[in-house]
């Protein structure tokens, strides 16, 4: 039978993106966001109110020792290789409750994104929406697509079942071709403006086969459907994480092209081929569409470990900080903002996402971030923890993906919410548990130089490990 705070916590952390599992977390507001500013709109449409209350903490802490019981063994364990780290941390004060490594720097992978999530949500708002435009050309008859920013851009109409509904192409050059039979213009030439995000298009040590085997796109100001392309090489107008194909190498121009087929489907001819062509100050907008808020954008990226979303983020914390949008700039600026919460030690990157084997973040690090987004005091960071996978549901930690799906980590199935790492020889895992006594913890563990045949047996210590905090009394 399971106690009341441990069936509490169960229920909370299986109804993903429903309920959440920290003390004073609330019902992320559900319908955000109308009113546009330069590249983001902010407007409040629902708010949801406390789902469950606030838990009291009242369960007993684990003890050092206790932790050091049933946790030293599995981080021993050859399969993890020689470089361990991990950190477990009451987030209601922040005291270190067991520790080992925890403050050594280590190659994050994808955990890298908890920062990049932070630092956006911090400085732009959980609301905020990144709008791509039409603007007339400097020329009758010329006019310009102009890339905000939106990662999540599709070409077309994605799938119904996919949530949340990013803007489409379609829908731009619906609205576009409207304004422009209103002028009385039937023809026209189309640029595309890209010049809001700076600097190279990948990242300081990232290999060339992360493109080729579909896992980022170069990135760019104006892309179309995360770069992901159907067999025949077109935009895959839906959200796969599965699709391993090679991502475009140039996903603004297919985009422009797209915009192009859908303008002529509604009736406007195109004249040439797009051309790549910056938009002149205080041109006159013809239309516009507007990304899903911040919010469901950090939970999207996080559920599916989404590169080409984290990157975006990164620059779009640049921009809002006045720093140039480049892989430098983003890094910079969320490093800044996390300075400002108290949040940046132990973090060193040098992109968004975490695919650069240069980046480095100590376990204490990550652990302070869970905490912090799991705090009352910073509401605005929901999207942080109601993002995180749940054991054995959803995301990067479902069973499908063979994860939490044997005896050993069964007890934390439904209890854990965490982003993963993989890299070459990486594994991360970094979130929230509700152990035994139903008290909260933040915890993250971390290996780097994992030998190559025994990466995917490391994942599952992880599982392991999580699994003994959530089955933790420890004292």
């Amino acid at each position: 039978m399971l106690s009341r705070p441990r069936y509490l916590a169960l229920a909370t952390l299986a109804l993903l993106n429903v309920f959440t599992i920290a003390a004073g977390v609330t019902l992320t507001g559900v319908l955000r966001a109308r009113r546009a500013e330069p590249r983001v709109a902010v407007r409040p449409v629902v708010r949801g109110g406390s789902v469950l209350a606030p838990d009291s903490g009242s369960g007993l802490l684990p003890t050092p020792a206790g932790l050091a019981a049933d946790l030293s063994p599995l981080l021993s364990s050859p399969t993890l290789g020689p470089r361990v780290g991990a950190v477990v941390t009451d987030p209601a004060s922040g005291q270190v409750l067991f520790g080992k490594a925890d403050t050594t720097g280590l190659t994050p992978a994808s955990t890298n994104k908890l920062a990049t999530s932070v630092a956006a949500l911090t400085v732009l708002g959980p609301r905020a929406r990144f709008a791509t435009r039409v603007v007339r050309g400097s020329s009758a008859g010329e006019i310009v697509l102009v890339g905000g920013g939106d990662p999540t851009l599709a070409a077309g109409q994605p799938p119904a079942a996919d949530y949340p509904r990013p803007a489409t192409l379609a829908a731009l050059a619906a609205a576009t071709a409207k304004a422009l039979r209103a002028s009385r213009i039937a023809k026209v030439q189309l640029g595309y403006d890209t010049s809001l995000f700076t600097g190279p298009a990948v990242a300081p040590g990232w290999s060339p086969s992360y493109v080729s085997t579909g896992d980022v796109t170069p990135v760019s100001a104006l892309e179309v459907d995360q770069g992901r392309l159907t067999a025949a090489g077109t935009p895959e107008d839906a959200d796969d994480p599965s699709n391993y194909r090679p991502r475009s190498p140039n996903s603004a121009a297919d985009a422009a092209r797209a915009f192009a087929s859908f303008l002529t489907a509604r009736g406007i001819a195109v004249v040439g081929g797009p051309r790549i062509q910056r938009a002149e100050p205080g041109a006159a907008e013809l239309a516009e569409v507007q990304s899903p808020p911040l919010a469901d954008v950090v939970e999207w990226m996080l559920i599916e470990s989404n590169n080409d979303i984290a990157e975006a983020l990164a620059r779009q914390v640049a921009i809002a900080t006045g720093r140039p949008a480049s892989f430098s700039g983003g890094a910079a600026a969320v490093r800044a903002t996390l300075g400002k919460l108290g949040a940046a030690a132990g973090i060193y990157t040098v992109d968004g996402s975490g695919l650069s084997p240069d980046d480095r973040v100590a376990p204490s690090a990550l652990a302070r971030l869970i905490s912090l987004a799991a705090s009352p005091r910073h509401p605005q960071l929901r999207a942080v923890i109601t993002g995180l996978p749940v054991a054995g549901f959803s995301g990067t930690l479902a069973a499908a993906e063979n994860r939490f799906d044997t005896k050993l980590s069964a007890p934390a199935v439904g209890l854990v919410r965490a982003k993963t790492g993989t890299l070459d020889n990486v594994r991360a895992l970094a979130g929230l548990v509700v152990d035994k006594d139903g008290r909260l913890l933040s915890f993250a563990f971390m290996i780097n130089d994992v030998p190559a045949e025994t990466m995917t047996a490391s994942a599952a210590v992880l599982d392991q490990l999580a699994a003994a905090l959530a089955g933790c009394g420890c004292r």
